[in-house]
């Protein structure tokens, strides 16, 4: 068990009062900056000469930087400090940006992609426990985590929709929407410098690949989480790879803007669907979680067949609600049924394996699209989403009765 041991209260107060603010700030900007390339990937695409096959693999290769790096760093925190590590993912996003914005061949992109995922997985664990540690509300005991899931999933969707909008009506728009990013990552950078640091006893830094973990007790409950959320970040992925191509090549629409709008919904609908979760029995948010993703691929396969953009809308902000509504219940089971000093271990378990289904599918669609086509890749890619949910559904019809959510 590590010897770490959280500043008090006090601690926190001492620090200047933003500090929230600032840490909330810092996690938001590193997350946009992983999102910013979804809707240029078309331009890229033209710029550089690669397949869409080769979009998905550059998509993957953030999720797998995301996978090391939660496995390998996920304790980091804990071991050296919140802010060390928050300030340590700012200047791999600021790496990953200048990167992306001097950007001449495929290379460079994946270094930019690997850059970027390295630095998530260093933020969501150490910016999401500062928020815990900072905000501290008797009368509002949920703030912080609120705080968290907006600055981390409103990252992930003001990404997309920066570039989207900036790309259709700027000049340069492969650069300049990492012009602004990269001069914001700068500026949290700075203000990190009024940040108090919330861990008050450091343990040595040992950098070591973290074993998989899931608790004995919850492991029924774990993986039906696991597997419907992982089942909705497919998804996500899938249409985060390949949108802007749909768009293009299915739709004949050139806006970056509507791809980057695509996406801006679902993200917008995974932090909503993270909140539904206070309200809903873990049965029922499973369920919900379930039923909302078989819709949603019905309505994907729909767009896919008929080539129809509103159904590609309405589908991709159900996708994102339920994709939420899983990974909240997935959270809320860790935290309620797992040892405190085993909670960490689970959580980035959880996690891995969410990033890995966010990537490797993709991949597997871009292959899929090579040898049949766009359109039949993702309607068969649809009818997996969907047959992952039904499996989730009859084992919770198998399973025992719902368990309630602690109060407050």
């Amino acid at each position: 068990m590590s010897n770490v041991s959280r500043a008090d209260g006090g601690t926190a107060r001492s620090g200047s009062r933003s500090a929230p603010a600032r840490v909330a700030f810092a996690f938001w900007i590193t997350l946009v900056g992983t999102t910013v390339p979804t809707p240029l990937y078309p331009l890229y695409e033209m710029e550089f000469a690669f397949s869409s096959l080769t979009v998905t693999v550059v998509y993957a290769v953030y999720a797998l930087g995301v996978v090391v790096g939660l496995l390998v760093l996920g304790r980091l925190s804990d071991q050296i400090g919140r802010r060390p590590v928050i300030l340590t993912a700012l200047v791999l996003s600021v790496a990953a940006d200048a990167v992306f914005l001097a950007a001449v061949d495929l290379a460079m992109i994946v270094v930019g992609r690997v850059l970027a995922g390295l630095s998530a997985a260093l933020v969501i664990g150490a910016a999401t426990a500062a928020l815990a540690e900072l905000i501290k509300s008797p009368r509002h005991p949920r703030r912080a985590a609120t705080v968290a899931i907006f600055a981390n999933l409103g990252g992930l969707a003001a990404g997309t929709l920066l570039a989207g909008i900036v790309s259709d009506v700027a000049p340069e728009p492969l650069r300049l929407p990492w012009a602004i990013v990269l001069v914001l990552a700068i500026i949290a950078i700075i203000a990190m410098a009024g940040v108090p640091e919330t861990v008050a006893q450091r343990s040595p830094l040992t950098l070591r690949l973290q074993r998989l973990y899931i608790p004995q007790n919850i492991r029924g409950d774990f993986l039906r989480s696991a597997v419907t959320a992982g089942a909705g970040f497919a998804a996500l992925g899938v249409l985060t790879a390949v949108t802007g191509l749909f768009l293009g090549m299915v739709l004949h629409e050139a806006s970056h803007t509507l791809a980057a709008l695509v996406l801006f919904l679902a993200f917008t609908g995974a932090a909503f669907g993270q909140l539904l979760t206070r309200v809903l029995s873990s049965r029922a948010a499973l369920a919900s979680a379930c039923a909302g993703l078989i819709v949603a691929a019905g309505l994907l396969a729909f767009s896919m067949w008929m080539a129809v953009l509103a159904t590609l809308i309405v589908s991709a902000t159900i996708n994102g609600v339920a994709s939420g509504v899983a990974v909240g219940d997935g959270i809320a089971t860790i935290t309620m049924k797992t040892a405190p000093q085993r909670q960490a271990a689970a959580v980035s378990t959880f996690f891995a394996i969410l990033f890995t289904m966010l990537g490797l599918p993709a991949v597997g669609v871009g292959l899929l699209i090579q040898v049949i086509g766009l359109r039949p890749a993702g309607e068969i890619f649809c009818v997996v989403v969907a047959a992952l949910a039904v499996i989730v559904l009859f084992s919770l019809l198998r399973a025992g009765p719902a368990r309630p959510r602690p109060a407050g």
